[in-house]
C-alpha cells in the first residue's frame, strides 16, 4: 500500500506501556494509532501488583476502576515441605496507614488481562482502538518523519501497509524490532541456572484455601506460589514455580506433568480443572545504553527486562510511558523543542539501571543463592512502592531552596525533605474560595499541563508571580494560588489564577514545606513530579525557559 496520510505518533505493542502512552498522548489532544502483532488480545494474570507511584499515575489519567478492582495483597502462608501443613504465615507487603500527602499507600492486585482490558476501554471512549494483527517489520526516519512498514493480517494474506508518523513509540517488547532495528545495546545476563513458570489454573486443593497466598518448596531448590484470583474464577489461581531444581521440560507443553509438579509440591489432593495458559521462561536481567534515537523511542519490556521478583517491570514500563509521552505531546504542539525529549532518556536511565539491581537482589533471595528466610525472600518493602523514585538530578529541575547532591534514583518515600525532581505530594481539605467546594491536589493535576502552585499569605501577594505564568500558554497551564486558613479573604477574588484555595486542613503547606507568611512557588510537572520549586519570578522564567520553546 502507498505511504499514510502522516500521523503524530505511531505505537507498536498494546501491552501496558504502549496503552498507557497512548491515553496520555490523547489526554494531551494528540491523535495516535496503537498496532499489536498478535491476532487476539493476551490473556493471564501475568504482572498482577501495581504499587502506588503507578496507582497515582492511572488516577492523573482518570482511570479509576485500577483502583476500585485491584485487591489488597493477601498475607502468604508457607508450609512444611511436602505438606499443607502451615508453618508461618507473614505479609509480602505489610499495611501502611495512608497520609495526607501519600493517599495511596499501599499496592493492589489486578491482573494483567484485566489492567490491559480497563485501558483500552478508555482509549475506545476517544476512538482509538488497538490494531491487531499489525507487526512493525522495519522502519526508517528522518529529520521530519518516521517511515513504518507494518505487515497486516487480512485473512489468510499479509498486507504491508506504510504508516508515516511523527513520532514511534516501540513498546514491543524484548523481541520487539524497534530495539533492534535502532542498534541499541541490550546488555546484562541471563540466569541459565533459574527456571521460571508462571500461569493461570482452576483447581480446589484440600488444605488451599482463598484468604492466603500459598508459598510450597524451599529456597535452595524450588518454589511454588498459588495466588487465589477471582478473575481467573472462583477457584482461580495464578501459579508461579520458580527455582534452581526445577528440571527444564515440558511444563508448559504437557498439562499432566505440570499437574504432577503441583501435586508433588503441595503433597495435598487437588482437582485439576483448567490449565487456562502457562510461560517457561529464565530471567533475564538486561536494559537499553539508551531509550531512543532521532524520532524513535522505547518503553518497557523493549528498554529493561529483568526477574519478575519484585513486580516493578510493568509499574516501570507505565512510568516510561508517561515520561516520555507528556514530552513529545509538548513538542508535538510546537511548544517545546525537540530537545525536550532527551530528557526522557537523562531521567528513566538511572532509574531503571537502579531498578534492575534492586530486583536482581530479589530474585536471589528468592531461589537461595544469598542467605534468606522466607519472609525476607518475599517481602516488598516500600522502597519498591516507588514513591520515593525522582529526577533530582534532572537537568530541567530548578530548585533555589536545596543544593544538587548525591542522588539515589530510588529515593526514600520519606525523607523529610522535598526537592525538585521529587513527586508531588497530594494535599486534601482545600477550600475552593469561589465556589466553596472542597479540593484535592491530585484531583487538580493532569497529564495535559503543568500545575504552578503560588503559596503566598494572600492573592494581592500573589498577582505579580501569577502575571509572569501568564505570559505561557494558558492551554497548557494552570496557576493555583494556596493561601493559608489564617488568611481573612473575601467571600469571592477575582485573581488571575485559574483557583484561589484556603488550606483549611493545613496538608498544602505542610506537605510542601512551606511556612505560614511565606511566598514560594511550586511547579508541578504533567506527570506528577516537582519540576521547580523557587521563590520568584526569576525561578519560574529559569524552569519554563528550559521547558518550552518561547514565551
Amino acid at each position: 500500500m502507498s505511504p499514510s496520510t502522516p500521523i503524530p505518533v505511531l505505537i507498536a505493542g498494546a501491552g501496558p506501556a504502549g496503552l498507557v502512552a497512548a491515553l496520555t498522548l490523547l489526554r494531551n489532544g494528540i491523535p495516535v494509532r496503537i498496532i499489536d502483532k498478535e491476532d487476539n488480545f493476551r490473556i493471564g494474570q501475568r504482572g498482577p501488583g501495581i504499587f502506588p507511584r503507578s496507582l497515582e499515575l492511572f488516577h492523573f489519567l482518570e482511570v479509576p476502576e485500577v483502583d476500585e478492582i485491584g485487591k489488597p495483597f493477601n498475607l502468604i502462608q508457607a508450609y512444611k515441605p511436602g505438606t499443607v501443613e502451615p508453618l508461618k504465615t507473614f505479609p509480602m507487603c505489610a499495611y501502611t496507614e495512608p497520609t495526607p500527602a501519600f493517599p495511596i499507600y499501599n499496592p493492589k492486585m489486578i491482573g494483567q488481562q484485566t489492567l490491559e482490558a480497563i485501558l483500552r476501554s478508555h482509549l475506545e471512549k476517544n476512538s482509538t482502538y488497538v490494531e491487531l494483527g499489525s507487526e512493525l517489520r522495519s522502519f526508517e526516519q528522518d529529520g521530519d518523519m518516521v517511515r513504518a512498514h507494518v505487515v497486516k493480517k487480512q485473512g489468510d494474506k499479509e498486507v504491508l501497509e506504510t504508516i508515516n508518523a511523527r513520532w514511534l513509540i516501540g513498546a514491543d517488547g524484548a523481541r520487539g524490532i524497534t530495539r533492534k532495528q535502532l542498534g541499541l545495546t541490550f546488555l546484562g545476563e541471563t540466569r541459565d541456572d533459574v527456571l521460571l513458570v508462571m500461569g493461570d489454573i482452576r483447581l480446589v486443593g484440600k488444605g488451599i484455601d482463598r484468604m492466603h497466598y500459598h508459598n510450597f518448596g524451599d529456597l535452595k531448590t524450588a518454589t511454588l506460589v498459588l495466588r487465589p484470583t477471582d478473575e481467573v474464577g472462583e477457584d482461580g489461581f495464578q501459579f508461579i514455580l520458580l527455582g534452581q531444581g526445577l528440571n527444564s521440560g515440558n511444563l508448559t507443553t504437557n498439562k499432566e506433568e505440570l499437574y504432577k509438579c503441583l501435586l508433588e509440591m503441595t503433597g495435598t489432593e487437588i482437582e485439576f480443572k483448567e490449565l487456562i495458559w502457562a510461560s517457561e521462561f529464565r530471567p533475564n536481567i538486561r536494559m537499553v545504553n539508551k531509550f531512543g534515537e532521532g524520532r524513535v523511542f522505547v518503553a518497557g519490556d523493549a528498554a529493561h527486562v529483568h526477574s519478575p521478583a519484585g513486580g516493578q517491570g510493568l509499574n516501570s514500563g507505565v512510568q516510561d510511558a508517561f515520561n516520555l509521552s507528556w514530552k513529545i505531546a509538548l513538542v508535538e504542539k510546537g511548544i517545546s523543542p525537540a530537545s525536550l525529549l532527551s530528557t526522557y532518556n537523562t531521567e528513566r536511565l538511572p532509574v531503571i539501571a537502579e531498578m534492575l539491581g534492586i530486583t536482581t537482589e530479589l530474585l536471589d533471595r528468592t531461589v537461595g543463592r544469598t542467605e534468606s528466610t522466607q519472609e525476607n525472600a518475599f517481602e516488598r518493602g516500600q522502597r519498591l512502592y516507588m514513591l520515593g523514585v525522582n529526577y533530582r538530578f534532572s537537568p530541567i529541575v530548578v530548585d533555589e531552596f536545596t543544593p544538587a547532591g548525591p542522588v539515589n534514583a530510588y529515593g526514600l518515600v520519606q525523607d523529610g525533605r522535598l526537592v525538585a525532581g521529587d513527586r508531588a505530594p497530594d494535599a486534601p481539605d482545600l477550600v475552593d474560595i469561589n465556589q466553596g467546594k472542597t479540593k484535592r491536589l491530585f484531583d487538580i493535576f493532569r497529564p495535559a499541563y503543568h500545575t504552578v502552585l503560588v503559596f503566598a499569605p494572600d492573592p494581592a501577594i500573589a498577582a505579580p508571580l501569577l502575571s509572569a505564568v501568564s505570559q505561557y500558554d494558558s492551554s497548557i497551564l494552570r496557576s493555583v494560588v494556596v493561601v493559608p486558613s489564617s488568611s481573612t479573604l473575601p467571600t469571592a477574588t477575582g485573581t488571575a489564577s485559574d483557583l484561589v484555595l484556603v488550606d483549611q486542613g493545613g496538608h498544602a503547606y505542610g506537605g510542601y514545606l512551606v511556612k505560614e507568611g511565606e511566598t514560594r512557588i511550586v511547579v508541578v510537572r504533567p506527570d506528577g513530579v516537582v519540576g521547580a520549586i523557587v521563590g520568584g519570578v526569576d525561578g519560574v522564567h529559569k524552569y519554563f525557559g528550559q521547558v518550552f520553546s518561547t514565551i
